[in-house]
């Protein structure tokens, strides 16, 4: 096995090579003067089983190129087996046709991730579950769950509502429900632009109750913060915001900082920046570098991943 990372979350990677027990691999990858990308590995991949790990954060086309030009460097070199590790997958909420005249990025990204030569996918909840089958190889779709179910279980919070800030998230606030016990709550959501949204209605009763609001990604932090607020209007207690990923852009710091929420969990798919998490004031971050390492082990010796799903 050999692993390798990209420039988008070496911390991480870092991690994750921890936990496994192997060092990171010798690549350059630098840009030239028009900002083209040159990756060359430095040690020799023949007959290997090779994990990238580079998810499409951050400059987001530029991190998807990087990753896309390393595969094929791979690809290129003789590796007997290329694994795309995403820990988070760009572009996963432009899954479907919701107007005329728009693309299917989410498709057209895991087509170009299969034609630059991966044999295999590992990714990290992505926006909708479906987009596995874009893919025309195997896709391990990773929870973030087990890990922040853990640690909100360990706050020990009684009398707890889980509250899906929109109607398409109400699976993922069933599964911490199940898990960590207490009521179902949803907000009616409509969506005004990718920046603005406007709440409704909440359905369920979140008065007098500790509300544990989850959700797959914070971009610009528009619905959680709109949400919270619906939620402390209706009488809640203690508000705790859950995501895997943080993507934080634009006014969320703001938006987080300024919203009744008493703390935000995220974990570290992509980067944060320790100026975020101080401008927010209330964030922690989590590793699911332990996550993402058991399932490399088992993808390189051919033992089930579905067990990671739940634990």
């Amino acid at each position: 096995m050999k692993l390798f990372a990209g420039r988008a979350n070496p911390e991480l990677a870092k991690k994750i090579s921890e936990y496994l027990g192997t060092p990171l691999g010798q690549a350059k990858i630098e840009a030239f003067p028009d900002s083209e990308i040159l990756v060359k590995l430095e040690e020799d991949i023949r007959g290997r089983d090779l994990f990238i790990i580079q998810p499409t954060c951050g400059t987001v086309n530029e991190s998807l190129i990087e990753l896309l030009i390393f595969i094929d460097c791979a690809r290129r070199a003789s590796a007997d087996r290329i694994t795309a590790v995403l820990p988070y997958y760009g572009y996963a909420r432009q899954d479907r046709k919701d107007e005329g005249r728009v693309p299917i990025t989410a498709k057209l990204t895991a087509n170009l991730i299969a034609t630059a030569g991966a044999d295999r996918v590992l990714t990290m909840d992505l926006h909708a579950a479906q987009i596995q089958g874009f893919f025309d190889i195997p896709v391990d779709n990773l929870l973030a769950e087990p890990v922040l179910s853990r640690y909100f279980a360990s706050l020990k919070l009684d009398n707890l509502a889980l509250v899906s800030p929109d109607v398409g998230n109400v699976k993922c606030a069933r599964i911490y429900a199940d898990r960590l016990g207490g009521e179902l709550a949803i907000i009616s959501k409509r969506r005004i632009s990718g920046s603005k949204i406007e709440m409704g209605h909440i359905i369920g009763n979140v008065k007098g109750k500790n509300v544990l609001m989850m959700d797959d990604v914070i971009t610009t932090a528009g619905t959680v913060s709109e949400a919270a607020k619906v939620c402390k209007d209706k009488g809640a207690e203690r508000i705790y915001v859950g995501a895997t990923h943080g993507v934080l852009v634009g006014p969320a710091m703001e938006r987080l900082s300024e919203a009744p929420i008493d703390e935000v969990v995220v974990t570290d798919t992509i980067p944060i920046p320790q100026e975020k998490i101080d401008a927010v004031g209330k964030l922690r971050v989590l590793s699911v570098a332990e996550l993402i390492g058991e399932a490399i082990h088992r993808i390189h010796n051919d033992e089930s991943v579905s067990s990671l799903f739940r634990r």
